[in-house]
């Protein structure tokens, strides 16, 4: 996905991921963008996967619980979708934990009365990129792109997938080049 078509919260997670990732001494979001998004904490949550109970929130910010008009902690992440977008969410996010790097869904949410909010989904592991867990954890980011004063304040029940962006596992670094000498 291209980086100016993500929400501003979403780029400053990823980033903030990327750098501890990078260096996992400097546990900390240090990123003085936060300081100008203070929606963004409000808005995260971690679910951590077991195989008797699936994917779990294990804590979720309040402007997410407020938004989804009830405490996440310990419902399975995977009830929030219906029908095949539920399997799709799982394999998604299955990919994220193989890969070990942040995933971004684009959807919309919908209340029960029918009202519609478009939302972006960012998931990012919890370990570092060849660790193995019996029980992966994901960080997660649930913003709202706009249209949230259309719910009237109804809590989103139902979500739906339009889109998915699988994590990116390209690296960067030296590029190998060829030269030709005509010499």
């Amino acid at each position: 996905m291209n980086d100016r078509s993500i929400h501003p919260n979403t780029r400053i997670l990823i980033d903030a991921w990327r750098r501890m990732s990078a260096s996992p001494a400097a546990n900390a979001v240090d990123d003085p963008r936060v300081a100008e998004h203070p929606d963004l904490i409000t808005q995260l949550f971690v679910v951590q996967h077991s195989r008797d109970t699936g994917w779990r929130f294990r804590t979720a910010g309040q402007g997410l619980s407020d938004l989804l008009g009830r405490d996440l902690t310990h419902h399975d992440f995977l009830e929030l979708w219906t029908g095949p977008d539920r399997f799709m969410m799982a394999h998604f996010m299955e990919a994220v934990r193989y890969d070990g790097a942040p995933g971004v869904i684009r959807g919309r949410g919908e209340t029960l009365a029918g009202q519609r909010v478009e939302v972006e989904i960012t998931l990012m592991p919890l370990v570092r990129p060849g660790a193995h867990t019996d029980t992966p954890r994901l960080l997660g980011l649930y913003q709202t792109l706009g249209g949230e004063p259309m719910l009237g304040g109804r809590p989103v029940w139902r979500h739906r997938i339009s889109m998915l962006v699988p994590p990116d596992t390209r690296t960067e670094g030296r590029q190998l080049r060829l030269v030709a000498s005509n010499g």
